[in-house]
């Protein structure tokens, strides 16, 4: 997703460097985690909320992130309560047929090109097959290659196409539901096989990767060092 963006980029982040963490990712990932504990173990009591939040974030690298947020208690009982918002609207979704929650993909390909990601929930749907989802914590976005991506791992791995991939906004309520092809997944596969190459040139050869500018240079890793994406930023701003 980031490479069809921005190239160089992508490259930044293949390499290990990322941006800073932010306060609605550091939501994001404390509401994703309740998400799963309800999924798999029931529901929350209400009066177990912040326990179980607090749980949460110490058994996870949540726990790490404060510290670079600077988050107080006082600030961290505030998002909870931004959670259990989250939380209370994600409980009034149907959970028929539901498999498992943060499941892990991994695919290596013959030439050590490793693929991985992790999908949120997997659905089983009554007439076979298997329904991928994806929760968001803000708005729905353009998911259409995240969807195809996590198509393209689940069919790497278990031989078979899913029936159905979903994004679901809990915020918004939006949702974003298509059933992949063979010809979907086999189009991802050729755009990944694309970026890997590309990136592997540019790494073989020192030559520079391209860069895009855009709204989404705001979250660069080499932001400071993009003139192009400086100038978008300043605009934006």
């Amino acid at each position: 997703m980031t490479w069809k963006k921005c190239p160089d980029s992508a490259n930044a982040r293949l390499q290990g460097q990322y941006s800073p963490d932010t306060r609605p990712a550091f939501l994001g990932g404390l509401a994703h985690r309740v998400f799963s504990r309800h999924l798999t173990d029931g529901p929350i009591l209400p009066e177990d909320f912040v326990l179980t939040c607090r749980q949460e974030i110490g058994d996870s690298r949540l726990n790490f992130k404060m510290g670079g947020l600077e988050i107080k208690p006082s600030t961290l009982n505030t998002m909870i309560e931004e959670v259990r918002e989250m939380y209370e609207r994600f409980v009034r979704f149907p959970t028929d047929g539901f498999d498992a929650s943060e499941v892990p993909l991994r695919y290596q390909t013959d030439d050590g090109l490793e693929l991985f990601g992790t999908v949120d929930a997997v659905y089983r749907e009554d007439l076979g097959g298997h329904r991928l989802v994806d929760w968001k914590t803000g708005e729905l976005g353009d998911v259409e290659d995240q969807l195809g991506f996590y198509s393209l791992l689940w069919t790497l791995e278990h031989e078979e196409v899913p029936t159905a991939v979903e994004a679901v906004s809990v915020r918004t309520g939006e949702r974003h539901h298509s059933s992949p092809t063979v010809q979907d997944v086999t189009r991802t596969a050729g755009d990944v096989a694309a970026m890997a190459s590309e990136i592997r040139t540019a790494w073989a050869s020192g030559a520079a990767v391209k860069r895009r500018a855009g709204p989404w240079c705001r979250y660069c890793p080499i932001l400071e060092d993009c003139e192009e994406g400086k100038t978008v930023e300043a605009m934006l701003a």
